[in-house]
């Protein structure tokens, strides 16, 4: 079984570290940089940053710091946050970031993934799907502009529309279960993961490793991707940076396997 890639996420406002809560209530959790440099020494599998204001506020990409955060990152690095047009696409990956996540403008525009692939290559692409469970029902509805905006569309219409326009990996990030560390939503994830064709990752709700190997156990080779997981410890959600060694990664695996076999 190829290992499954575990991802900080991290969430950018004003410059700095933040972590939500259902999208709300962001704390502040350090310095970008700084965090980046504790990464490095952790070999880390992949980065992902989202700046959390950047299409609320109407602002594009900071491209200072993104710039500052791919001269320091010695993992693959992902940013997300205010992209709009393929120019910005461009200008990101010219910076040295190796993926770009397109979330709002990727429903209210779909050619833009579209346009993004063909510059690019699909493999820099990576559309960015929040998601709320619709009431009373088992569908889940893919909402933009930070959790506030209703799309009228579900997770799996979506994924599928711009996956056949060139995604080459898709988020999907459980709104209500963000920062709240009690675990995934596996059956975002069972839907999800049975109808895509590109590699997924899952977001929101890990609060320890098991979490992580209970998904992966039931979905296979998934990116798990987490926050809170990875900068707080403790239940008094003290700042800590912190990653699985190389070593309880295998561990991680090798149980899986056990169970799985």
């Amino acid at each position: 079984m190829l290992r499954p890639r575990i991802i900080p996420c991290l969430l950018v406002r004003d410059k700095g570290l933040v972590k939500t809560v259902g999208f709300s209530n962001p704390k502040y959790v350090g310095d970008p940089i700084n965090v980046v440099k504790i990464f490095n020494e952790k070999a880390v599998d992949e980065l992902a940053v989202y700046d959390i204001d950047a299409t609320v506020r109407g602002h594009g990409p900071d491209y200072k710091m993104l710039e500052d955060l791919a001269f320091e990152s010695r993992m693959p690095l992902c940013y997300g946050g205010g992209v709009k047009t393929v120019e910005q696409v461009k200008t990101i990956i010219g910076l040295g970031v190796e993926k770009v996540a397109i979330s709002s403008a990727a429903v209210g525009n779909p050619r833009l993934v579209a346009e993004a692939a063909e510059a690019v290559g699909s493999q820099s692409v990576v559309v960015v799907l929040d998601v709320r469970p619709r009431l009373r029902s088992t569908t889940y509805e893919v909402w933009t502009h930070n959790g506030t905006v209703n799309a009228g569309r579900s997770m799996l219409e979506v994924a599928a529309e711009v996956e056949k326009l060139g995604a080459g990996e898709i988020v999907v990030n459980a709104v209500e279960r963000d920062g709240r560390m009690q675990g995934y939503d596996l059956e975002m994830a069972r839907q999800i993961n049975a109808s895509a064709r590109v590699p997924v990752t899952i977001l929101g709700g890990a609060g320890s490793l098991q979490h992580i190997e209970e998904l992966v156990r039931n979905f296979g080779v998934i990116g798990a991707a987490a926050g809170s997981l990875f900068v707080f410890k403790g239940v008094y959600r003290a700042v800590l940076v912190n990653y699985p060694s190389i070593k309880e990664r295998e561990q991680l695996l090798d149980h899986i396997n056990k169970q799985v076999a």
